[in-house]
């Protein structure tokens, strides 16, 4: 494209290339120019057929879930036997892994379903980065335009100031200029249609792309959690794998034909747009002029200024040499310079916007936010539906797999703790359970009655280093630096103590209690 050199020039980025160059086929499988023509039947075939790899691919996907899902449920019923056995010789001697027979089978679908969770996590990220790329371009091209229909509607504003102003007076050349203005209001009505729609475009792209990563991230979590607690009700939650598996290959059929049309349209914008304007042949000039503003080409309003120009400078002539001689037309010429003094400011504005600058800085960000974001974002968006699609498809092949070697509900032990961890394994709280219930020990006053007496003991007192086998790390410990006393007792209490036993010993009492 022919720029000038103070104007950001505009390129077609090597993606847009690529995907422009990838052949087009229409549904009889005949080869189609990739010329950008979306009102065009043979072109809208073409994208039909990009569309439909996807479907192709989703029915794919189909056969191989469905396909591992009659495995599972048909070819290892007679395992169901052996199963129950080989549970039974792991509890007998189990190594603590939580794996062996057919949970040891169970290992490699729990790790690709582990692996394929981990893959659609990352697959998410790419996804919110891409419709944030998107999005971006997509309101950068709505700015653009935005302020391209404000100085198209400025101009317009301006010139009917002028001509209203002037009315007859100097009309001739300002009818001109609104007679050629005029013929460009097809643009001005086309930028304010493409900004509405850009704007719905936005609203609804982004929320419908969040609503279907927020989908991904929580199918993607219930799969985790399940897969921590081994618990098989969390699984359940999974059906909407299925859901999400068309809602990805849907989208990626959608996404490719958008990618393609819309690097049809990047590798030459100025046809396309000078084709749907409906401009004539003596007015296609001015929008040429606007969407290229090349150095060889003249303003097509220069020869109205021009003129705008000759009018101040033929008014000072008359004001010369025809006020001597017709005195009675000082009036009529005062009164058509006071005109022109006055809308001079709007022959300045107009000018500033009449130039193409202006007009194509806005045309060039507008190309830029819908070439490079909004094509590098749809390729992000793409490549996540891409691997979202794979990633739920390894997840309900090896669902079947990883819901065997789950044990049964009623192997659980019921846990009334809230604060338990939940990505304990429940091999490891049985174990746990099993050890306090082995290492627990009876309560240090259960008596068989109240008669019963303690038995004497004419050991010494143990010191603390005795106490602790001379271990040195226990001398510090400060109930034996201490040395609590015993508990206290009431006379009632001992009275009653002492007549409840069938032989007292008073020596021996106070041999008990004296420390």
């Amino acid at each position: 494209m022919a720029a000038m050199t103070t104007v950001p020039s505009y390129t077609p980025s090597l993606w847009v290339r690529m995907c422009h160059a990838l052949p087009r086929l229409d549904l009889t499988m005949q080869m189609r120019d990739n010329l950008f023509a979306p009102d065009s039947w043979e072109y809208q075939q073409t994208l039909l057929v990009l569309s439909s790899l996807s479907a192709i691919a989703l029915v794919i996907s189909l056969l191989v879930v469905l396909s591992f899902l009659i495995h599972y449920c048909c070819c290892h019923r007679g395992d169901r036997g052996e199963g129950s056995e080989e549970e039974e010789e792991d509890e007998d001697g189990s190594t603590g892994h939580g794996y062996s027979g057919k949970k040891g089978r169970g290992i490699c679908c729990v790790t690709w379903v582990a692996v394929a969770s981990v893959t659609l996590c990352v697959a998410i990220g790419i996804g919110f980065y891409g419709n944030s790329e998107a999005n971006d371009g997509m309101y950068q091209l709505t700015s653009s335009l935005l302020t391209a229909n404000y100085t198209l509607a400025s101009i317009d504003l301006l010139i009917s100031d002028t001509i209203n102003g002037l009315q007859l007076s100097v009309s001739g050349p300002l009818t001109t200029m609104e007679e050629m203005f005029t013929g460009s209001k097809p643009f001005l009505v086309s930028t304010r249609n493409c900004r509405r729609l850009s704007e719905n475009v936005i609203n609804l792209l982004w929320l419908s792309y969040v609503m279907l990563l927020l989908l991904d991230l929580i199918v993607c979590l219930f799969i985790l959690l399940g897969l921590a607690k081994q618990a098989r009700w969390l699984l359940i939650m999974t059906v909407l794998a299925w859901l999400a598996l068309f809602l990805s290959w849907g989208s990626l059929g959608l996404e490719t034909a958008t990618v393609v049309a819309l690097s049809d349209f990047c590798t030459d914008p100025n046809t396309f747009v000078l084709n749907s304007t409906n401009f004539n042949t003596g007015t296609s000039s001015v929008l040429d002029y606007y969407l290229t503003c090349s150095r060889r080409m003249n303003s097509p309003f220069q020869q109205s200024q021009r003129a705008l120009s000759n009018i101040h400078t033929h008014l000072s002539s008359v004001e010369r040499n025809a006020l001597t001689p017709f005195p009675k037309a000082e009036k009529s010429l005062r009164d058509v310079q006071q005109i022109l003094n006055s809308t001079e400011g709007n022959f300045h504005q107009l000018v500033a916007l009449l130039n193409c600058r202006g007009l194509n800085k806005d045309y060039i960000d507008s190309l830029k936010g819908l070439c490079y974001d909004g094509m590098e974002g749809l390729l992000y968006l793409s490549l996540y539906s891409f691997l979202s699609a794979l990633a739920f498809t390894a997840i309900l092949c090896s669902l079947p797999g990883a819901w065997r070697s789950f044990p049964d509900s009623e192997e659980y032990e019921d846990s009334d703790s809230e604060s338990e961890d939940p990505f304990t394994s429940h091999q490891a709280r049985r174990q746990t359970a099993s050890g306090s219930q082995r290492g627990a020990m009876a309560p240090f006053y259960n008596y068989p009655g109240a008669g019963w007496t303690p038995p004497f003991s004419s050991a010494p007192p143990l010191t603390p280093n005795v106490s602790s086998n001379g271990n040195p790390g226990y001398e510090s410990l400060p109930l034996t630096d201490r040395q609590s006393p015993p508990p206290s007792y009431s006379p009632s209490m001992l009275t009653g103590y002492g007549g409840s036993q069938s032989h007292p010993n008073p020596a021996h009492s106070r041999n008990l209690y004296s420390r």
